[in-house]
Protein backbone atom coordinates (compact mmCIF):
# COMPACT_ATOMS: atom_id res chain seq x y z
CA UNK A 1 0.00 0.00 0.00
CA UNK A 2 2.95 2.12 0.46
CA UNK A 3 5.23 3.08 3.49
CA UNK A 4 3.50 6.42 4.91
CA UNK A 5 -0.26 5.89 4.33
CA UNK A 6 -2.13 2.53 4.40
CA UNK A 7 -5.80 2.63 2.92
CA UNK A 8 -7.86 -0.13 3.49
CA UNK A 9 -11.27 -0.26 1.29
CA UNK A 10 -13.97 -3.09 1.59
CA UNK A 11 -16.37 -3.27 -1.97
CA UNK A 12 -18.95 -5.25 -0.22
CA UNK A 13 -22.08 -3.72 0.94
CA UNK A 14 -23.01 -3.01 4.14
CA UNK A 15 -21.06 -0.47 6.76
CA UNK A 16 -20.76 -3.29 9.00
CA UNK A 17 -17.98 -4.89 7.79
CA UNK A 18 -15.94 -1.99 7.65
CA UNK A 19 -16.10 -2.38 11.65
CA UNK A 20 -14.76 -6.02 11.49
CA UNK A 21 -11.82 -4.70 9.82
CA UNK A 22 -8.42 -5.20 12.16
CA UNK A 23 -6.86 -2.19 11.34
CA UNK A 24 -4.58 -2.88 14.14
CA UNK A 25 -2.34 -5.32 11.88
CA UNK A 26 -2.46 -2.56 9.26
CA UNK A 27 -0.92 0.29 11.74
CA UNK A 28 1.91 -1.76 12.24
CA UNK A 29 2.78 -0.95 8.79
CA UNK A 30 2.21 2.58 8.57
CA UNK A 31 1.91 5.83 9.95
CA UNK A 32 -1.48 6.14 8.91
CA UNK A 33 -4.69 4.28 8.24
CA UNK A 34 -7.56 5.16 6.12
CA UNK A 35 -10.46 3.54 5.33
CA UNK A 36 -12.27 4.20 2.34
CA UNK A 37 -16.04 4.03 2.14
CA UNK A 38 -17.51 1.26 -0.18
CA UNK A 39 -20.61 2.60 -1.17
CA UNK A 40 -18.23 5.34 -3.00
CA UNK A 41 -15.90 3.12 -4.29
CA UNK A 42 -18.65 0.57 -5.93
CA UNK A 43 -16.90 1.54 -9.39
CA UNK A 44 -14.21 -0.22 -8.34
CA UNK A 45 -16.70 -3.60 -7.53
CA UNK A 46 -18.42 -3.25 -10.69
CA UNK A 47 -15.48 -2.80 -13.25
CA UNK A 48 -15.47 -5.47 -15.91
CA UNK A 49 -11.17 -6.40 -14.58
CA UNK A 50 -11.60 -6.86 -11.44
CA UNK A 51 -8.53 -8.51 -8.99
CA UNK A 52 -6.60 -7.10 -6.12
CA UNK A 53 -4.01 -6.01 -8.17
CA UNK A 54 -6.14 -3.76 -9.93
CA UNK A 55 -8.05 -2.80 -7.22
CA UNK A 56 -5.03 -1.95 -5.22
CA UNK A 57 -3.56 0.57 -7.61
CA UNK A 58 -7.06 2.07 -8.37
CA UNK A 59 -7.03 2.90 -4.63
CA UNK A 60 -3.68 4.34 -4.79
CA UNK A 61 -4.12 6.56 -7.61
CA UNK A 62 -7.19 7.73 -5.52
CA UNK A 63 -5.61 8.29 -2.35
CA UNK A 64 -2.21 10.06 -4.15
CA UNK A 65 -4.82 12.33 -5.85
CA UNK A 66 -6.31 12.75 -2.21
CA UNK A 67 -9.77 11.69 -4.13
CA UNK A 68 -10.23 8.86 -1.77
CA UNK A 69 -13.35 8.79 -0.02
CA UNK A 70 -13.13 8.37 3.14
CA UNK A 71 -15.28 6.40 5.80
CA UNK A 72 -15.43 7.96 9.64
CA UNK A 73 -14.23 5.24 12.05
CA UNK A 74 -15.46 5.82 15.64
CA UNK A 75 -12.67 5.22 18.50
CA UNK A 76 -11.61 2.06 19.91
CA UNK A 77 -13.65 2.90 23.24
CA UNK A 78 -16.68 3.32 21.87
CA UNK A 79 -16.85 0.39 19.37
CA UNK A 80 -16.15 -1.97 22.22
CA UNK A 81 -19.11 -0.28 23.84
CA UNK A 82 -20.74 -0.17 20.80
CA UNK A 83 -20.79 -3.82 20.66
CA UNK A 84 -22.34 -4.38 24.06
CA UNK A 85 -24.89 -2.28 22.87
CA UNK A 86 -25.31 -4.56 19.69
CA UNK A 87 -25.42 -7.58 21.69
CA UNK A 88 -28.25 -6.81 24.25
CA UNK A 89 -30.07 -5.45 21.12
CA UNK A 90 -29.71 -9.19 19.64
CA UNK A 91 -30.69 -9.88 23.54
CA UNK A 92 -33.63 -8.52 23.18
CA UNK A 93 -34.70 -9.60 19.87
CA UNK A 94 -34.13 -13.13 20.95
CA UNK A 95 -36.48 -12.93 24.35
CA UNK A 96 -38.94 -11.67 21.90
CA UNK A 97 -38.75 -14.63 19.91
CA UNK A 98 -39.10 -17.00 22.52
CA UNK A 99 -42.20 -14.90 23.75
CA UNK A 100 -43.68 -15.67 20.47
CA UNK A 101 -42.80 -19.09 20.13
CA UNK A 102 -44.20 -19.51 23.65
CA UNK A 103 -47.62 -17.76 22.68
CA UNK A 104 -47.84 -19.93 19.08
CA UNK A 105 -47.41 -22.90 20.77
CA UNK A 106 -50.16 -22.13 23.38
CA UNK A 107 -52.26 -21.15 20.16
CA UNK A 108 -51.71 -24.44 18.20
CA UNK A 109 -52.92 -26.58 21.19
CA UNK A 110 -55.66 -24.82 22.12
CA UNK A 111 -54.58 -23.74 25.58
CA UNK A 112 -56.84 -20.69 26.92
CA UNK A 113 -54.88 -17.76 28.42
CA UNK A 114 -54.68 -14.09 29.05
CA UNK A 115 -52.53 -12.82 26.19
CA UNK A 116 -51.62 -9.52 28.26
CA UNK A 117 -50.54 -11.34 31.56
CA UNK A 118 -48.78 -14.73 29.47
CA UNK A 119 -46.02 -13.62 30.20
CA UNK A 120 -45.73 -12.09 33.85
CA UNK A 121 -43.48 -14.43 36.10
CA UNK A 122 -46.69 -14.88 38.73
CA UNK A 123 -49.43 -15.66 35.97
CA UNK A 124 -47.25 -18.21 33.67
CA UNK A 125 -46.42 -20.12 36.68
CA UNK A 126 -50.18 -20.48 37.58
CA UNK A 127 -51.21 -21.12 34.14
CA UNK A 128 -48.33 -23.99 34.13
CA UNK A 129 -49.82 -25.42 37.12
CA UNK A 130 -53.32 -25.38 37.25
CA UNK A 131 -54.26 -25.79 33.27
CA UNK A 132 -55.16 -28.95 32.25
CA UNK A 133 -55.36 -27.83 28.57
CA UNK A 134 -51.38 -27.66 28.29
CA UNK A 135 -50.16 -30.92 27.26
CA UNK A 136 -47.20 -32.94 28.43
CA UNK A 137 -45.56 -32.58 24.95
CA UNK A 138 -45.18 -29.17 25.06
CA UNK A 139 -45.02 -28.43 28.68
CA UNK A 140 -41.23 -28.88 28.96
CA UNK A 141 -40.71 -26.83 25.60
CA UNK A 142 -42.55 -24.14 27.30
CA UNK A 143 -40.30 -23.99 30.30
CA UNK A 144 -37.22 -24.20 28.00
CA UNK A 145 -38.69 -21.57 26.63
CA UNK A 146 -39.95 -19.75 29.76
CA UNK A 147 -36.05 -19.57 31.16
CA UNK A 148 -34.57 -18.37 27.83
CA UNK A 149 -36.56 -15.42 28.59
CA UNK A 150 -35.90 -15.19 32.12
CA UNK A 151 -32.45 -15.25 31.20
CA UNK A 152 -32.20 -13.02 28.53
CA UNK A 153 -33.80 -10.26 30.72
CA UNK A 154 -31.77 -10.65 33.62
CA UNK A 155 -28.58 -9.80 31.16
CA UNK A 156 -30.20 -7.14 29.27
CA UNK A 157 -30.15 -5.17 33.10
CA UNK A 158 -26.70 -6.58 33.33
CA UNK A 159 -25.51 -4.94 29.73
CA UNK A 160 -27.66 -1.58 30.56
CA UNK A 161 -26.30 -0.93 33.88
CA UNK A 162 -22.85 -1.79 32.89
CA UNK A 163 -22.67 0.81 29.75
CA UNK A 164 -24.98 3.77 32.14
CA UNK A 165 -22.68 3.36 34.76
CA UNK A 166 -19.69 4.02 32.58
CA UNK A 167 -17.90 6.72 33.25
CA UNK A 168 -16.73 7.37 29.61
CA UNK A 169 -20.55 7.87 28.94
CA UNK A 170 -22.16 9.21 32.27
CA UNK A 171 -22.19 12.78 32.16
CA UNK A 172 -23.05 12.60 28.07
CA UNK A 173 -25.96 10.33 28.90
CA UNK A 174 -27.01 12.66 31.48
CA UNK A 175 -27.17 15.31 29.47
CA UNK A 176 -29.22 13.65 26.62
CA UNK A 177 -31.67 12.68 29.17
CA UNK A 178 -32.66 15.74 30.28
CA UNK A 179 -34.34 15.92 26.87
CA UNK A 180 -38.09 15.51 27.13
CA UNK A 181 -39.37 11.94 25.58
CA UNK A 182 -35.50 10.72 25.21
CA UNK A 183 -34.80 7.94 27.73
CA UNK A 184 -31.47 5.29 28.76
CA UNK A 185 -32.25 3.36 25.51
CA UNK A 186 -32.37 6.16 23.14
CA UNK A 187 -29.50 8.07 24.65
CA UNK A 188 -27.29 5.44 24.58
CA UNK A 189 -27.52 4.59 21.00
CA UNK A 190 -27.59 8.09 20.24
CA UNK A 191 -24.16 8.28 22.14
CA UNK A 192 -22.79 4.84 20.97
CA UNK A 193 -23.84 4.34 17.48
CA UNK A 194 -23.50 8.06 16.71
CA UNK A 195 -20.05 8.77 18.40
CA UNK A 196 -18.63 11.79 17.96
CA UNK A 197 -21.05 14.63 16.49
CA UNK A 198 -18.21 17.02 15.62
CA UNK A 199 -18.46 15.40 12.07
CA UNK A 200 -21.67 16.55 11.22
CA UNK A 201 -21.38 20.31 9.98
CA UNK A 202 -24.81 20.96 9.90
CA UNK A 203 -28.18 19.12 11.40
CA UNK A 204 -29.06 17.67 8.15
CA UNK A 205 -26.15 15.73 7.77
CA UNK A 206 -27.06 14.01 11.11
CA UNK A 207 -30.45 13.62 9.87
CA UNK A 208 -29.41 12.13 7.17
CA UNK A 209 -27.28 9.70 8.85
CA UNK A 210 -29.70 8.28 10.83
CA UNK A 211 -31.65 7.82 7.80
CA UNK A 212 -34.62 10.29 8.64
CA UNK A 213 -34.70 11.80 5.26
CA UNK A 214 -35.78 10.54 1.51
CA UNK A 215 -33.04 9.87 -1.47
CA UNK A 216 -32.64 12.74 -3.99
CA UNK A 217 -32.08 12.58 -7.56
CA UNK A 218 -32.31 15.61 -9.84
CA UNK A 219 -31.26 16.34 -13.09
CA UNK A 220 -31.53 19.91 -14.62
CA UNK A 221 -34.73 21.61 -13.67
CA UNK A 222 -36.77 18.20 -11.92
CA UNK A 223 -36.13 16.93 -8.73
CA UNK A 224 -37.21 13.31 -7.47
CA UNK A 225 -37.91 12.49 -4.01
CA UNK A 226 -37.33 8.57 -3.25
CA UNK A 227 -38.73 6.70 -0.35
CA UNK A 228 -36.36 6.70 2.88
CA UNK A 229 -32.81 6.03 1.98
CA UNK A 230 -31.10 2.57 2.61
CA UNK A 231 -27.82 4.42 3.39
CA UNK A 232 -28.29 4.88 6.90
CA UNK A 233 -27.28 3.42 10.14
CA UNK A 234 -30.08 1.20 10.80
CA UNK A 235 -30.09 1.04 14.30
CA UNK A 236 -30.08 4.25 15.28
CA UNK A 237 -32.89 4.77 12.56
CA UNK A 238 -34.83 2.14 14.16
CA UNK A 239 -34.70 3.37 17.99
CA UNK A 240 -34.97 6.93 17.07
CA UNK A 241 -38.80 6.14 14.89
CA UNK A 242 -39.64 3.97 17.90
CA UNK A 243 -39.37 6.61 20.52
CA UNK A 244 -40.64 9.11 18.51
CA UNK A 245 -43.73 7.04 18.54
CA UNK A 246 -43.57 7.70 22.08
CA UNK A 247 -42.10 11.10 22.69
CA UNK A 248 -44.99 13.45 22.12
CA UNK A 249 -46.45 12.04 25.46
CA UNK A 250 -44.11 13.41 27.13
CA UNK A 251 -42.55 16.84 25.30
CA UNK A 252 -45.63 19.24 24.09
CA UNK A 253 -44.05 21.12 21.44
CA UNK A 254 -42.98 17.26 20.14
CA UNK A 255 -46.93 16.67 20.39
CA UNK A 256 -47.87 19.51 18.60
CA UNK A 257 -45.18 19.19 15.85
CA UNK A 258 -46.88 15.31 15.30
CA UNK A 259 -50.51 17.07 15.43
CA UNK A 260 -49.61 19.52 12.93
CA UNK A 261 -48.00 16.94 10.57
CA UNK A 262 -50.48 14.36 10.97
CA UNK A 263 -53.35 16.90 10.01
CA UNK A 264 -51.53 16.54 6.76
CA UNK A 265 -52.82 13.46 6.26
CA UNK A 266 -49.90 10.90 6.83
CA UNK A 267 -48.90 9.52 10.55
CA UNK A 268 -45.98 8.23 9.24
CA UNK A 269 -44.06 11.39 8.23
CA UNK A 270 -45.27 12.91 11.32
CA UNK A 271 -43.22 10.40 13.12
CA UNK A 272 -40.65 11.07 10.96
CA UNK A 273 -40.87 14.46 12.06
CA UNK A 274 -40.87 14.12 15.20
CA UNK A 275 -37.85 11.46 14.78
CA UNK A 276 -35.79 14.60 12.80
CA UNK A 277 -37.08 17.14 15.94
CA UNK A 278 -35.18 15.07 17.86
CA UNK A 279 -32.16 14.72 16.27
CA UNK A 280 -32.04 18.25 16.00
CA UNK A 281 -32.52 18.28 20.05
CA UNK A 282 -29.79 15.98 20.75
CA UNK A 283 -27.45 17.52 18.29
CA UNK A 284 -27.92 20.83 19.91
CA UNK A 285 -27.34 19.42 23.68
CA UNK A 286 -24.33 17.76 22.74
CA UNK A 287 -22.75 20.56 20.60
CA UNK A 288 -23.59 23.09 23.52
CA UNK A 289 -22.25 20.65 26.44
CA UNK A 290 -25.01 21.26 28.45
CA UNK A 291 -28.60 20.72 30.07
CA UNK A 292 -31.30 20.76 27.45
CA UNK A 293 -33.42 23.95 27.59
CA UNK A 294 -36.54 24.80 26.02
CA UNK A 295 -37.24 27.25 23.30
CA UNK A 296 -38.92 29.58 25.58
CA UNK A 297 -36.12 29.22 28.37
CA UNK A 298 -33.20 29.77 25.97
CA UNK A 299 -31.12 32.93 25.87
CA UNK A 300 -28.91 32.45 22.69
CA UNK A 301 -25.02 34.42 23.52
CA UNK A 302 -24.83 37.71 21.85
CA UNK A 303 -21.91 37.84 19.46
CA UNK A 304 -18.75 39.00 20.22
Amino acid sequence: MGQEIAAAADDRDGGDDLYRLDLRSLAAYAAQVKVAHPLMLRAIAAAKRKNDRIDASKIADCLRCDFLPECHMASTAIRDRRRVLRYRNLVQRQAVQMKNRISGMLMETGVSYNKLRLHRMGYFADLMSSSEEIGDSIRPLLKLCREHVDRSIMLDTALLRSLERDPLLTDRLRRLRTIPGVGPITALTWALEVGDTTRFHSIKQAISYCGLCSAEKSSADKTMRTPISKQRNKHIQQVLVEAARLAPRYNDELALLYERERQRGNSNRATLAVARKMVAHMLAVERRNTDFLPANKFKPTAAA
